[in-house]
């Protein structure tokens, strides 16, 4: 019963949360509601969207809202692993200094760093952010640092794609998450965002945010609690098994996507990563809804956010992956039957 009280009063405080940061970026309410499943399922989130629809303002509001450090980096052609760690500058008495860079200024209290353009940086770049991302301790001056409480956000570029470099697989599988953010459709928010003067001045609309009651350094601990506490059936396990294997073999379950050669369209499917996330996330929308177990439909809510970035196209299709991802893990759930 403790434990039910416990889990009821952080799903208030989570609500409280998203309807907060829904009141500074407007017409993002999906959007927003997979960033709160990921923060509190504690994944890294890959980000994908045109310029200027908001992302660097949502993830103020995020770590306005947790109270944790925010940190923001801009992918170049030119930075090197190190930038992330360190910087040098001559001081006012013309002396060479260091200073600690983006990932170690605040120490343990760092909660979300935003990664702008993560595909402009070079593959090392993303080899030292894939250490941090999968262990939350970064190595300088030989010593380990700890990052127990980051959560990293990276966007993709998804306009101009000279002097970018595509995301390893190794790298977007410890992405948790990929959403799209996308500029608003309805007339009355692009009215709003046009017209109403407080969504022109940002730091006053991130300090406009209400306390929620979250924590940042409690969530690991929140986190882990809700994820032994919100139950799955055999018959669930079922489904997601059979989910997985269609990801890998999509043939093999009826799946058809037209003039494809369904043998040939995958090089590789969901890693065994990837569905671990994927029950992860299920349990937190499950809580969210209300529920101490979990529904197919908590699976199905999650499962292109959480599986899209991880099935890999034969480069013969790839140029078609815009059209070919939707419809194939949509084929997916509508061909596999849920208990």
């Amino acid at each position: 019963m403790a434990t039910d009280l416990y889990l009821s009063n952080w799903r208030d405080s989570a609500l409280q949360f998203e309807q907060q940061i829904n009141r500074i970026v407007i017409g993002q309410q999906a959007a927003v509601r997979k960033i709160v499943l990921a923060v509190f399922s504690r994944g890294h989130v890959l980000l994908e969207g045109n310029v200027g629809v908001g992302k660097t303002t949502l993830l103020r509001a995020v770590a306005q809202g947790l109270g944790g450090d925010y940190q923001r980096m801009e992918g170049t052609i030119d930075l090197m692993p190190a930038d992330l760690i360190y910087y040098t500058y001559i001081d006012h008495n013309g002396r060479p200094s260091v200073e600690p860079g983006p990932l170690l200024k605040q120490g343990e209290k760092l909660s979300t760093f935003f990664f702008n353009e993560i595909n402009r940086a070079r593959p090392q770049v993303h080899s030292l952010l894939l250490r941090a991302m999968a262990e939350r301790s970064i190595t300088a001056f030989n010593r380990d640092y700890p990052l127990p409480h980051i959560q990293v956000f990276a966007d993709r570029n998804r306009v101009e794609k000279e002097e970018t470099f595509e995301l390893p697989a190794a790298a977007r599988d410890r992405f948790m998450l990929e959403i799209s953010i996308d500029t608003p459709a309805e007339d009355t928010v692009l009215h709003e965002l046009m017209f109403d003067p407080r969504f022109h001045d940002t730091d006053r609309l991130i300090g406009s945010m209400q306390n929620t009651g979250i924590a940042y350094y409690q969530l690991n601990d929140f986190a882990q609690t809700l994820q032994q506490t919100i139950q799955t059936t055999r018959k669930l396990h079922d489904y997601a098994l059979t989910l997985w294997k269609a990801t890998r073999q999509p043939q093999h379950y009826g799946i058809r996507l037209a003039e494809v050669e369904m043998e040939q369209l995958l090089t590789a499917g969901a890693s065994p990563r990837g569905m671990s996330y994927l029950i992860r996330i299920a349990r937190t929308h499950a809580w969210l809804q209300g529920r101490d177990h979990v529904l197919p439909e908590d699976v199905q809510a999650v499962f292109y956010s959480c599986m899209a970035h991880r099935l890999f196209l034969n480069p013969m299709y790839a140029y078609r992956k815009e059209q070919l991802m939707p419809e194939l893990v949509n084929g997916i759930l509508n061909r596999i039957a849920a208990p």
